[in-house]
């Protein structure tokens, strides 16, 4: 006898050997047993989920030789019939190879004659959205009132491509997509009962491969039986799939954790001598760390298989900070998407990683905190500091003094200079910044003083300078604007501000709904509205315009004015 695949010999007969789906199997059982079943019922969900599977079950309980029941007894000729697919009240239509008004009509034509052998004469169209237009209108009066004697069972892995006016004609199943451990579980049922030898961690990989498709997880355990000789070993599986083990994974995220880039690129070539799917392997990375952001921020949460990878895990949430992880993972899911736009997969992998260490926040992990550039205040001049700060002008030397060795306690004017943070500040230092009868500098100069663009000078456009308080300005923000007032953009802000006004200051927000029309966006809104009105209103008024209008019946399209900008 030929080799059967899997996928076929282990495809269930009955509700109760199904996996998954229990709410699809709970509505078609009550329906048998109560005898309240809809004329049309339509089967959806991706592929290897059970749609035609439960539809040919299905059949096969409405036609029985013992009765309708949820429970076909499997024996009889017709049950036989059913699995050997060849019982000549069910027909199969593939919507995909049959999508003309002709087979619609055929199949509504032979619709009118009563079963040859059971009590039921099934229509199963698989992939119906692949009909034609014109093929679903011939159906829909077939479908909405079909002969006592006739169920249609429709499947599609894509329900958005049906009319509107069959979905609402059918009952409607959606089919969930397998979690890995039924996909699993079900792959060690099959195997105990094949004899076959199996490694615990290749059924996972395998069940991970599978994407949610019992079908697609039992096709690639043919092939990983085949690739291993008669057994599954992990090593062998993971070849096949190019996959990597998550310990590889690991040594990235320990190379990312101490900041380290030969080691960073040592583990990249590590992963690559494998030939792997890189795609693949940022998956595995982004699933990590997704484990190790619930371990950081979820009370009790623990990894349950308790092996060696696991307290490595423990141990790498321990050292990285929560924000780099959530960065790194960010980073993972664009790259697996950025994967078809690089030169090549494993350039794609490599820039990846790298951004994620050149990305990485400088206070977080095991770098130390770089220090911005700031203008100290004149009662911190004399106090040492991490970085190289900036002197106030103090008067010229003559020769000897320049020559003397400069003081510990503040850098000299001619003091060699030091090479460049990575990253340096914007450079504007002038503390002649305009101010109101209040005292405060004035918000609009202060922002352009201080050089704050993109994301920061919108947050600086919509907030309103409110008051001070000893070195603190309290800035009043809109609501809808108070998720943009947050870290690192907050810490830069003061940077910059207090670069401009030459002494250290902070910022606090505070949520308030009536400053709408104080800030600056505001107040630039409203000029260029008043510009806009200016400008309409002096096309309108030329004579030239006026004389087009009268004359031709021209029309003025206020969207076409702009004013002018000098």
């Amino acid at each position: 006898m030929s080799y059967q695949v899997l996928a076929r010999k282990w495809r269930p007969r009955k509700f109760a050997e199904l996996v998954g789906q229990e709410h699809v199997v709970r509505a078609l059982t009550n329906a048998l047993d109560t005898g309240r079943m809809h004329h049309a019922y339509l089967f959806t969900g991706t592929r290897g989920v059970g749609k035609t599977t439960i539809a040919r079950i299905f059949a096969k309980s409405l036609n029985c030789e013992r009765g309708e029941s949820a429970d076909p007894c499997g024996e009889c000729a017709v049950c036989t019939a059913v699995d050997a697919g060849r019982f000549v009240d069910l027909l199969e239509i593939d919507a995909a190879s049959n999508t003309g008004v002709d087979d619609v009509r055929e199949v509504i034509e032979n619709a009118q004659y009563a079963p040859a052998r059971g009590r039921f004469k099934v229509y199963l169209v698989d992939e119906v959205h692949m009909l034609s237009k014109p093929a679903f209108n011939a159906l829909l009066k077939t479908l909405e009132e079909p002969p006592p004697h006739v169920k249609f069972l429709l499947a599609t892995t894509d329900p958005q491509k049906l009319p509107v006016t069959v979905l609402s004609r059918c009952l409607k199943f959606n089919l969930k997509r397998l979690l890995p451990d039924q996909i699993s579980g079900q792959m060690r049922h099959i195997l105990g009962a094949e004899n076959i030898a199996y490694e615990d961690a290749a059924i996972v990989e395998l069940a991970r491969a599978a994407d949610g498709s019992l079908r697609d997880g039992l096709s690639l355990l043919d092939q990983a039986i085949a690739y291993g000789g008669g057994a599954l070993h992990a090593d062998d599986v993971r070849a096949m799939l190019g996959s990597v083990a998550r310990g590889q994974v690991l040594g990235v995220l320990e190379a990312l954790a101490m900041g380290d880039g030969q080691q960073l690129l040592d583990e990249c070539s590590r992963i690559a001598s494998f030939s792997p799917d890189f795609g693949g392997v940022l998956d595995d990375l982004a699933a990590v760390l997704h484990r190790l952001q619930l371990i950081q921020l979820v009370p009790g949460y623990r990894p349950e298989s308790g092996d060696a990878d696991d307290s490595a895990l423990v141990s790498l949430a321990e050292r990285l900070q929560p924000e780099d992880v959530q960065l790194y993972y960010q980073i993972a899911t664009t790259g697996r998407r950025d994967l078809a736009i690089a030169p090549d997969a494993r350039t794609g992998f490599e820039m990846a990683m790298l951004r994620m260490l050149a990305f990485r926040p400088v206070d977080g992990g095991q770098a130390p905190r770089r220090e911005r550039p700031v203008v100290a205040p004149a009662s911190r001049q004399a106090e040492p500091a991490a970085t190289p700060r900036m002197a106030p002008s103090q008067p010229p030397l003559d020769r000897a003094q320049q020559q003397a060795p400069a003081p510990v306690s503040a850098p000299a004017p001619v003091a060699r200079v030091e090479p460049p943070a990575p990253v340096a500040a914007p450079a504007p230092v002038s503390r002649d910044v305009p101010r109101d009868a209040r005292g405060l500098p004035i918000w609009e100069a202060l922002i352009e003083q201080a050089g704050l663009r993109g994301p920061m000078g919108q947050l600086a456009q919509n907030a309103h300078l409110r008051e001070r308080d000893g070195q603190t300005l309290v800035m009043a923000l809109q609501s809808a604007h108070m998720h943009l007032a947050v870290e690192p953009m907050v810490g830069q802000m003061e940077d910059r501000i207090s670069q401009a006004l030459g002494e250290r200051i902070k910022l606090r927000f505070v949520s308030d709904q009536s400053v709408a029309s104080h800030t600056p966006a505001a107040r630039a809104a409203t000029a260029r509205e008043e510009a806009q009105s200016a400008a309409e209103q002096s096309i309108e008024s030329d004579p030239l315009v006026q004389s087009l209008k009268r004359e031709f019946g021209a029309k003025v399209i206020p969207q076409s004015i702009k004013p002018f900008e000098p």
